[in-house]
């Protein structure tokens, strides 16, 4: 049964089991929730609502008999959003192996106490984990949502330290279903300051990628304001698509891109050659000194930090003194901010819907590849984002390098190239 067809008991999914009308006592009781909380780890609310324990009793069993199947996959973690997105997360990441862990009413005690069978005993290749607005109809506070998160990212990092981690924002939902914008907002303030300098997790923002105005979800993604529809399903993939393809997942094949007559590549695709810190250089070399700028398959990217925001600025090693026209293609994660420097000054090249400061840019494509042009001449610069002026008459100095600056969120770039005018 889908997602729509699901029953709705207190503002939660509940997705039917394969077995209806099977009593729970046939499944093997290692897969039960316990009875009580003694001796269980975490705090707050494990449900055990008859439907709840039926649901989540057989889907562990089920899933005990794909441990080898589903070994070494991608594994989406999580409660209804999740479970609702099917096995195959709607097909959303093709290529990928994926296994789907959500239980539909699940919260974030429920997660820790069967993290080690239905995860960690996969050995998996990642970790997309959501969760945390069930804890919230259990009126559960934020700190103590946040301390289970703590709890649940020990366990993995003690599995594996090296097994990366997404972590999404709680999205946004309604006070009417017992989930106002403030508490979220509590909850994901907690989720950011567990996370921090944790270079195993990558904090990605899917609060403001769904938010509206008054910092609830829309209804025309949520129709329920709680889960998604396939058009929220797409904009949640689009977010993730970018993040799995920096940690190798997705879209690994060389880059070919080839410039046009009269240009010429800043970026070879392969390596930082002809990029530095100013009082270094990257020549030859895949990755900074510290990481956070990484030459892969034809993009440079610019990491998430593990403080989630740090400014870095990477230049070319060559300054331009003279007229040009540079062109260069980015893709921000969501609220993502950077900049492109141009000899000095900084144009702005950010998540622009969401960051700013150009929010009402028709043409531009959230979570996917925007070409800005730049055109320097007489020592101003017009600049455009798909073909949307940004920029009119930006003033320059004289000469000076092209910087790339990192600040929050994840930025790439490729196709950096340019071409000097007479």
């Amino acid at each position: 049964m889908s997602l729509a067809a699901s029953l709705l008991l207190g503002g939660i999914a509940v997705i039917p089991a394969v077995a209806e009308t099977a009593a729970v006592t046939t499944v093997e009781t290692r897969f039960q929730i316990p009875e009580t909380d003694a001796g269980l780890p975490g705090a707050g609310t494990i449900r055990r609502a008859p439907w709840f324990r039926q649901l989540w009793t057989e889907r562990r069993a089920q899933w005990s008999k794909r441990v080898a199947q589903d070994r070494h996959a991608v594994v989406f973690l999580g409660d209804s959003i999740t479970h609702g997105w099917n096995d195959d997360m709607g097909g959303s990441f093709p290529g990928l192996k994926v296994a789907n862990r959500g239980i539909s009413g699940d919260t974030t005690r429920g997660v820790l106490i069967r993290l080690e069978e239905d995860v960690l005993a996969l050995d998996p290749s990642a970790i997309i984990l959501l969760i945390g607005t069930n804890d919230l109809e259990e009126k559960m506070e934020p700190e103590t949502i946040a301390a289970n998160l703590k709890l649940i990212l020990a366990a993995i990092q003690r599995h594996n330290p090296k097994t990366p981690v997404i972590l999404c924002q709680v999205f946004p939902s309604s006070a009417s279903q017992h989930r106002p914008a403030d508490k979220i907002k509590q909850i994901n303030a907690q989720y950011a300051a567990v996370v921090k300098d944790n270079a195993q997790i990558t904090l990605l923002e899917t609060w403001p990628l769904f938010a509206d105005a008054i910092g609830d979800a829309p209804k025309d993604l949520f129709p329920d304001l709680l889960h998604p529809n396939p058009a929220g399903y797409a904009k949640w993939s689009a977010a993730l698509r970018p993040l799995l393809a920096t940690l190798g997942f997705l879209e690994n094949q060389a880059d070919e891109f080839t410039p046009e007559p009269g240009f010429v590549s800043l970026f070879n695709g392969r390596d930082l050659t002809g990029w530095g810190y100013r009082t270094n250089s990257f020549d030859g070399q895949t990755a900074s000194s510290e990481g956070r700028y990484v030459a892969k398959n034809g993009r440079i990217i610019v990491t998430t930090p593990p403080e989630y925001s740090s400014l870095r600025q990477l230049w070319t090693t060559r300054m331009f003194p003279q007229d040009f026209v540079l062109k260069l293609e980015f893709r921000a994660t969501p609220n993502a901010d950077s900049g492109v420097f141009l000899r000095e000054p900084q144009l702005q090249c950010r998540d622009y819907l969401l960051a700013g400061p150009y929010k009402n840019l028709k043409h531009y494509k959230p979570q996917d590849w925007n070409e800005l042009v730049v055109t320097v001449k007489n020592n101003v610069a017009h600049c455009t984002c798909n073909g949307e002026v940004l920029e009119e008459a930006l003033p320059l100095p004289a000469t000076g390098p092209i910087g790339l600056e990192g600040d929050r969120g994840q930025m790439e770039y490729r196709h950096i190239r340019l071409q000097e005018l007479p």
